[in-house]
């Protein structure tokens, strides 16, 4: 039996049809590129992003969505950072730094490595936590990657990317439903303006999946 995509005999939206309004809600930021880690905060304004950058080729901007268009600079800024912590093996910002030039080239094997190195110099940076877990699940780690996140808001209880790209990973990678309706919960506890990259509020989207269950 096919399944039914369109309406419930209510004249409403189909469980299914929800869901996938809301994966396309909340994932429209990854799609563009790095935004997926930095989800639009409505009481803050402008997008928002873990900023932990500093060392060389250091930028206090928001990490390019277009970096094809820039791969050579990209290189440039990757090869320039290697050369950097080899010099400062002791420089957890320096070691972040490359991680987000990884990030930003779309390699999330050498941004994990980056990150994993960060870490072990400062063991509970929740922004590089959070980002470490966004590479994990680009790199088909899902189970990793909620676990970067859980860590990030242990270390930062209610930090806000961490539990947004957490329900992103389980509906969208675990289909665990009611595990991600619980993360945007805690999120909006934390911040009822919180809204997705898609310009939807987090609230709207927990209350629609309330309705459905």
């Amino acid at each position: 039996m096919g399944t039914n995509t369109k309406t419930n005999r209510s004249g409403g939206f189909s469980r299914q049809t929800l869901y996938i309004t809301i994966l396309v809600s909340v994932t429209v930021g990854f799609i563009l590129g790095a935004a997926y880690t930095s989800f639009k905060l409505a009481k803050e304004g402008p997008e928002t992003r873990m900023n932990t950058h500093s060392g060389p080729a250091a930028d206090s901007g928001a990490r390019s969505e277009t970096v094809g268009a820039a791969e050579p600079d990209v290189n440039a800024r990757i090869a320039e950072l290697e050369a950097f912590v080899k010099q400062h093996p002791e420089d957890a910002r320096a070691w972040a730094n490359l991680g987000h030039v990884y990030f930003d080239a779309d390699q999330p094997d050498p941004a994990i490595q980056a990150y994993r190195k960060s870490l072990a110099l400062v063991p509970e940076d929740p922004a590089v936590l959070t980002d470490m877990g966004v590479m994990y699940r680009r790199s088909g780690e899902p189970e990793k990657a909620i676990q970067a996140f859980d860590q990030a808001v242990a270390a930062s209880p209610g930090f806000e990317t961490a539990l947004f790209n957490k329900g992103v990973v389980l509906m969208a990678d675990l289909n665990d439903l009611p595990g991600a309706m619980t993360a945007w919960e805690e999120l909006v506890k934390v911040n009822p303006d919180a809204t997705t990259p898609g310009g939807e509020k987090v609230a709207d989207i927990v209350s629609r999946m309330r309705q459905q269950n």
